[in-house]
């Protein structure tokens, strides 16, 4: 199946207490990448969150963003160092008794110290169930995925389209080639007969090695192999493309084979045209590539 490499989604779901958002954005990537940014308290669900992408994705560089709102009030915490304050006060009563300082350790002291006194405003992720939030973000991931898949699909559709009509036009332009090398063929042959009989008066040339050239020369022309694998490889790119797996790497191996086997019959045929009709196809090939490059 081909589907492209490109597509965007964003979803956002919500509840009694939170609204989570999520966003996907595939580009071309000749392997998966996938970058997850989730909010730090969202740690645990990464794993999940990849899976899901994964299960569904098989090529591109996929970045997921997932964001939390509450639209409760915060609870802020506050924390006392204790064994902090404790050392402090400690280390002030030995300075007393050495007459370096006066006085005792009192709370604006402690307050001034950074290290003393911790101030945490919970986070929306912290100040709701966890359940629910796993719920909810999972959901609308999930939906994104969807989203995401289903433009990917519709952009293939339009490259399918256009890959087909390329290969049915390689189809034609090999049928057109097989046609100049056996007239080029036939023509060389002739030449090379007509050859032979003027040697024949040539008491010194011997005609049943003449002919054993001409026998290797059309051996060495014969490009029936190269036409039959290539052939074969376009009916294998039309099960590729309307199967239901991923092809893209498949189909762009495909077009190397087809690149060595169009080079192979363009150094061994002969034939009036034949040049243009192997630049021709030398070039629908390269168009063939470039689109490919963004198929999963």
């Amino acid at each position: 199946m081909i589907k492209s490499m490109t597509g965007f989604a964003s979803v956002t779901l919500e509840d009694d207490r939170t609204t989570v958002s999520a966003t996907l954005k595939g580009v071309n990537h000749r392997f998966l990448d996938l970058q997850v940014r989730i909010p730090p308290a969202l740690a645990p669900l990464e794993a999940m969150l990849r899976g899901l992408v994964q299960r569904r994705i098989a090529r591109g560089r996929v970045e997921l963003a997932v964001s939390v709102q509450s639209r409760g009030q915060p609870v802020v915490e506050v924390s006392v160092n204790e064994p902090m304050v404790e050392a402090l006060a400690a280390a002030m009563d030995r300075a007393r008794a050495q007459g370096l300082v006066t006085g005792g350790l009192t709370a604006s002291d402690v307050l001034r110290l950074p290290q003393a006194i911790v101030v945490r405003e919970q986070s929306a992720e912290d100040a709701v169930e966890a359940a629910a939030l796993a719920g909810l973000v999972e959901g609308a991931v999930t939906q994104a995925v969807d989203e995401l898949e289903a433009m990917r699909v519709r952009e293939g559709a339009f490259l399918r389209d256009d890959l087909e009509g390329r290969r049915l036009g390689l189809a034609g332009t090999i049928d057109r080639i097989e046609e100049a090398a056996v007239s080029g063929r036939g023509a060389t042959e002739a030449r090379l007969a007509r050859r032979v009989d003027e040697l024949k008066a040539d008491a010194g040339v011997d005609p049943a090695l003449v002919a054993q050239e001409i026998v290797r020369f059309a051996a060495r022309s014969d490009i029936s192999e190269e036409l039959v694998r290539f052939r074969g490889h376009l009916q294998h790119w039309a099960a590729l493309a309307t199967g239901d797996e991923p092809c893209g790497r498949k189909l762009d191996f495909l077009l190397q084979e087809m690149n060595r086997e169009i080079n192979t019959i363009g150094s061994k045929a002969e034939g009036a045209g034949l040049s243009e009709l192997i630049v021709h196809a030398k070039a629908e090939l390269e168009r063939m590539r470039e689109q490919i490059q963004n198929v999963e």
